[in-house]
């Protein structure tokens, strides 16, 4: 493998790993390479990410190597957060709320099967406006990640507990109007 695609695959690697950073040996392994070439290659990478002036850094912890922003552009990133969460849920972001109330712990997939459509946007605007947790790990293969609501969705509810949710008719098409139009009519409040 050219030095040059080791790079491109290196970079690939550092997104996909996201927060948990990419680990040397992991790195070694995905490439069939040297460890000494796979840590200089990524040494490589950051320098130029440094030199290139970008809106990314790679930065080097222990044995793991991480994708991230620049400190300096902090103000911005918090700006497009503070904007996301005055907007009012969609009709996406209300469904996947509902379903995370009345079956939760959830995981994603099983939320995507209720809905039967992804449900990776609906989570990221739950979760950044403070509706939605994580709640552990399924003790199933993989160990997905469990949801649940927040304090701050019995507040914006006016819940004092979970069992004050009202409770679902027996058909499943009814028990989602009723959960949407339950969800639909604070809607107003969940703007911040």
């Amino acid at each position: 493998m050219s030095n040059k695609d080791m790079l491109s695959v290196l970079e690939g690697l550092l997104f996909v790993c996201g927060d948990e950073g990419l680990a040397v040996p992991d790195a070694v392994k995905a490439l069939d390479g040297d460890a000494g070439e796979v840590k200089e290659a990524l040494r490589l990478l950051s320098s130029n990410y440094e030199n290139e002036e970008r809106g990314l850094q790679i930065k080097e912890f222990g044995d793991r190597f991480y994708m991230m922003t620049r400190k300096e552009h902090a103000p911005y990133f918090k700006k497009l957060i503070d904007q996301s969460r005055k907007g009012s849920l969609s009709q996406a972001s209300l469904e996947t709320l509902a379903i995370i109330a009345y079956q939760q712990p959830i995981t994603r997939v099983e939320i995507e099967e209720i809905r039967g459509v992804k449900s990776e946007k609906p989570m990221q605007t739950l979760i950044s406006k403070g509706l939605v947790q994580e709640a552990g790990r399924a003790q199933s293969t993989g160990r997905a990640i469990l949801y649940q609501t927040t304090q701050r969705f019995l507040d914006v509810f006016e819940l004092s507990s979970l069992e004050e949710l009202p409770p679902l008719p027996e058909g499943k098409e009814e028990s989602e109007e009723e959960a949407d139009l339950f969800f639909e009519s604070f809607e107003d409040t969940i703007k911040e």
